[in-house]
């Protein structure tokens, strides 16, 4: 008789996969939240491992802030076909022409915007849990998270009314009005996510590698030059070698200069970084 015992992925996958097996048992109207970056391509990985031969039984579902990287735009839609998934787009731009999002004066970026477009989505397709890519190590706040992360009737997260999650049971009874944000990825790292992709093989966003763009130095950081924030009178614009490491607005993303070109080169770079 001989034991079986599941490697560090391998128990990541078959916790994430349970989540996603619960989510498609306990609510009646989930969403997978893509936006082609890094986690959300696990995300759809590991829906295909837990719903596969079947159609994955949720709508893909996505906020555009109107700056995203077009690279991310493209990859994102051709997944979305690739798979035979229904993909749903939100555009933050919308949301401001319907009055849903409002920008502060003299506010650029649209980060913030994305809450009330995403609240707005919510409410107009009667989503109960919407799956999401974050992980516990991204941010302090994010270390409080549960798998099954609980919000209120106003898309408010208390991380004192939030549920236990002994032996990974989970809690999904729902008052009408309140949702459920459940995380998959919790305890996974940047450096679990990548080793996964490398793994499984998967296609990321070609901005993920190493490539030749123009920048400017704004803010202690390289960001990419665009046309909705072109670069001032005073600033150097320079063609660099670089890939962004996490993908967000294309007016603060901050670009590094990195020669990775593969996903070896990646993970090694991610292991020697501080």
């Amino acid at each position: 008789m001989s034991n079986y015992h599941l490697d560090h992925l391998q128990h990541l996958e078959s916790e994430a996969i349970h989540v996603m097996r619960e989510v498609a048992g306990e609510f009646e109207r989930p969403a997978l939240l893509f936006s082609g970056g890094k986690d959300s391509i696990c995300l759809l990985r590991l829906a295909e491992k837990a719903f596969r031969p079947s159609d994955i039984p949720m709508p893909l579902l996505n906020v555009d802030t109107g700056h995203h990287f077009p690279e991310l735009n493209e990859f994102r839609d051709r997944r979305a076909k690739e798979l035979g998934a229904k993909l749903i787009v939100r555009r933050v731009e919308d949301a401001i022409d319907q009055g849903i999002a409002t920008p502060a004066p003299g506010e650029i970026s649209r980060n913030k915007l994305q809450i009330p477009t995403l609240l707005a989505a919510i409410e107009e397709f009667r989503f109960d849990a919407c799956i999401g890519g974050a992980r516990r190590d991204e941010e302090k706040a994010r270390a409080k998270e549960r798998f099954f992360s609980f919000r209120d009737s106003f898309g408010q997260w208390d991380p004192k009314n939030q549920r236990p999650e002994i032996w990974n049971l989970f809690n999904a009874r729902l008052n009408p009005g309140e949702n459920m944000r459940v995380f998959p990825l919790s305890n996974w790292t940047e450096m679990d996510v990548w080793e996964y992709i490398r793994r499984e093989n998967l296609e990321v966003p070609n901005i993920y590698f190493s490539h030749k763009r123009q920048c400017v130095r704004r803010g202690g950081q390289w960001l990419p030059v665009n046309d909705i924030l072109p670069p001032k009178p005073n600033e150097e614009v320079r063609e660099l070698v670089v890939r962004v490491r996490t993908i967000g607005d294309i007016i603060s993303t901050g670009l590094v200069e990195s020669p990775a070109s593969n996903f070896d080169d990646i993970i090694a770079e991610i292991a020697a970084a501080r």
